[in-house]
């Protein structure tokens, strides 16, 4: 039975809802934030009917205190944070360059980049006086290459693995582990919305060598294992769950 208190920022859809279940299932007591208060109340109810001890907490990952109130009232909650899965996040603007602006960087940058900043300065904030704790971060295949019409979001997955490994190093004296997750294409609504079209995404899921979209299920087992005592000796890595696309 797994008695690790789990927080999971942007917890209401995609991968971080899969997390969610996923770790609710081993018998976690999760805490799950997003924006949406009606969203989060039925999510938690879900998982409390499947047996697990669950709280929603509604936080703007983008607001620091919105963080540090989501951080503090997990605690309050349940004792402590073991495990802190950072997955908000926004495909931002599409597009190239030539058309991108200050706002559409913003839109990006403020949630990808600052949200995963504040969540770790409080999550860890926690985790340190503890000497104990794992932070999973959500970055990218993208947080690896570039990608034409995705230059905004590109950017904004490599500072989440810069992020990720110095916040590493910062935490390591104190046995705390911080690494990345960084999917593929996976079935998500932000891909829907990133591909535009059934044709486009189709076509994306050609260029994967296992020849479809991941499920976010399969991210979720992957979270699942960084955060465990089965990763005891990883931290600062960024592990590409992809289908072997940049494998290419």
């Amino acid at each position: 039975m797994d008695t690790r208190v789990v927080l999971i920022t942007g917890g209401l859809t995609g991968i971080g809802r899969a997390t969610a279940l996923a770790f609710a299932k081993e018998g976690a007591q999760v805490v799950v934030s997003g924006r949406r208060d009606e969203e989060g109340q039925k999510f938690v109810s879900e998982i409390r009917k499947a047996g697990a001890e669950a709280e929603f907490i509604r936080a703007d990952v983008r607001r620091e205190e919105d963080v540090r109130h989501l951080v503090d009232k997990t605690v309050e909650r349940f004792g402590r944070l073991d495990v802190a899965v950072n997955t908000a996040g926004t495909e931002g603007v599409p597009g190239p360059v030539t058309e991108q602006t200050a706002d559409s960087y913003a839109a990006t940058f403020d949630t990808n980049v600052l949200g995963t900043l504040l969540s770790m300065k409080h999550e860890l904030r926690v985790m340190l006086p503890q000497k104990s704790g794992s932070i999973v971060n959500i970055s990218s295949t993208f947080g690896h290459t570039g990608a034409a019409g995705a230059s905004v979001y590109c950017a904004s997955k490599h500072a989440v693995e810069g992020l990720t490994k110095s916040a590493a190093l910062e935490a390591a004296g104190a046995g705390v582990r911080v690494n990345a997750i960084a999917p593929g294409p996976i079935e998500t609504a932000m891909l829907n919305r990133f591909t535009g079209t059934a044709e486009r995404k189709a076509g994306l899921a050609s260029t994967v060598p296992l020849k479809r979209v991941g499920k976010p299920e399969e991210i979720a087992q992957t979270i699942a294992f960084l955060s465990s005592d089965k990763a005891s000796f990883i931290t600062g890595a960024s592990y590409l769950v992809d289908g072997g696309k940049t494998a290419q």
